[in-house]
């Protein structure tokens, strides 16, 4: 045992309580626990300890300490440390893999892909570590030298999401580090479990104590307000809701503090006259149905041109309906769980409401009997205008389909929303689906594909779907600022 700032701390590995402070995990008396569930069975996985504001600042308290010496750290040894966490995080791929199915439910395929998936942005970043650029040029007037430096910006506060608990970590603690920023992790309370894996492995892969730090918490708004209230705090990169994104950035703004923030979204999926119905079909499948249809990113309403509406609805339908449903650990299983039941009530209500406004089901729409926070995979055909189905993020396995005559029609309903994050086009060529793109208000649009999502892109929303961008070169750019000197140009005497 060992006391740091009048706290103990457990030193041992075996047991990880919440809260993982400069390199250990604190262990104090007394305190209280939430239980983290698994959304298939409605069992305790685990208990956790249920952090404070105290505890954020005591979190803090250790990224500020270590943000010198991170900062000063090489960038190579830095690019290194990533690189073997990627190396770990794929060794230890059957652990993660069974953590993110308990705890949120996901099939074991699904998992496994997340798993490859977020570890690509340790090996992505581990590479931008040592192409952080400058540069130095002659005044335009001749009289002097102008030097440009990217540096840290400092110690960030990470809030990730339950549906993505490993790729939405090391999304934005990959180009943190890699940037020479110390961190303060905020996992979602559902979904804690794989956060507290991924911190070890940093550990592990030699990240030191007090770069990385891990806060677990059901509270998260006073946590927030007193990270955000902090002076040593540099910045905040946020996934959720759009709602809770907005309350963050009027607090950040007291601070003037760097923000990223992808928010919600109402991604539309549009088939061209024309386009190949099969290949939109399958295209469909993947941007509608992963991950149970609880991505940001997932296909929200879909706007078929009224030549091809009913064949792409009944095969739609048809590949949906066949998707097996239950426990994400079973083999063979395609659909896990909803995260909670409060999701599936919600769902069905949004597939009610398209019902009564004329839609039809074509599959699904009800919750299976049993325990669990089960919903069949769903497909509406005729979904009217005004209806919640075409509103709403719905976040869940509901494909709703509407019609459309015209291509202005598409594009028109398309746009027709707050959130700019994510759009597909299907179109008989690519050609025409990339001039039909070049009008989509979103961050990101596949064309001819229902998968958009890369470490190597820059992944983010236009509107209300979010600022800045995660992936890609961009994504370290989140972490650095820019500091410009000036200095009288050498001249030989």
């Amino acid at each position: 045992m060992t006391v740091v700032k009048d706290r103990v701390l457990d030193e041992s590995t075996d047991r990880r309580t919440g809260i993982y402070i400069a390199g250990k995990w604190v262990a104090p008396a007394n305190r209280a626990v939430f239980a983290v569930d698994d959304p298939a069975t409605g069992q305790i996985v685990q208990e956790l300890l249920d952090a404070t504001p105290d505890d954020a600042v005591l979190a803090l308290d250790a990224a500020a300490d270590a943000q010198r010496s991170w900062a000063l750290t090489p960038p190579r040894v830095r690019s290194e440390i990533l690189r073997r966490a990627f190396e770990l995080v794929l060794e230890k791929r059957d652990v993660l893999a069974s953590t993110i199915t308990r705890e949120m439910g996901k099939s074991l395929a699904e998992a496994h892909a997340e798993v490859t998936y977020g570890a690509e942005f340790l090996r992505w970043f581990a590479e931008e570590a040592v192409r952080v650029h400058g540069r130095s040029m002659i005044t335009p007037e001749g009289t002097g030298l102008i030097h440009v430096s990217r540096r840290p910006v400092g110690p960030c506060y990470l809030v990730t999401p339950w549906n993505f608990p490993l790729a939405m970590l090391t999304r934005k603690v990959g180009p943190a580090l890699a940037a020479g920023c110390t961190v303060v992790i905020k996992p979602a309370d559902l979904t804690p479990l794989t956060a507290l894996l991924v911190v070890e492995i940093l550990a592990e892969a030699g990240a030191p104590d007090g770069v990385v730090n891990l806060v677990t918490t059901t509270q998260p708004a006073p946590i927030s307000t007193a990270m955000l209230g902090d002076e040593r705090l540099r910045k905040i990169s946020f996934t959720g809701s759009t709602q809770v994104g907005r309350i963050l950035l009027t607090q950040a703004a007291q601070r003037v503090l760097r923000c990223s923030m992808e928010l919600g979204g109402n991604a539309p999926f549009i088939v061209l006259e024309g386009a190949d119905v099969d290949a939109a079909v399958e295209g469909a499948m993947l941007a509608k149905f992963r991950n149970v249809g609880q991505a940001c990113t997932a296909a929200n309403r879909f706007h078929v041109h009224h030549s091809l509406a009913d064949e792409f609805a009944a095969k739609l339908a048809a590949k949906a309906g066949a998707l097996k449903l239950g426990p994400g650990s079973d083999p063979g299983v395609d659909l896990g769980p909803m995260i909670s039941d409060a999701a599936v009530e919600r769902t069905i209500q949004i597939v009610d409401d398209a019902v009564q406004r004329g839609a039809t089901v074509l599959t699904g729409g009800r919750r299976p009997k049993g325990e669990g926070s089960f919903l069949e995979p769903t497909v509406l055909a005729d979904v009217q205008p005004g209806s919640r189905a075409l509103a709403e993020e719905i976040f869940g396995p509901v494909a709703p389909v509407a019609r459309f005559d015209s291509v202005a029609e598409a594009l028109a309903a398309a746009n027709d929303t707050e959130y700019g994050l994510a759009s597909y086009v299907y179109a008989p060529s690519l050609d025409v689906g990339h001039a039909f793109a070049s009008g989509l208000e979103a961050g990101m649009v596949g064309v001819n594909t229902g998968l958009v999502s890369n470490a190597a892109a820059p992944f983010g929303g236009v509107k209300s779907s979010g600022l800045g961008r995660e992936g890609g070169t961009e994504g370290i750019e989140e972490y650095l600022t820019t500091r410009y000197a000036a200095s009288p140009e050498p001249r030989l005497r």
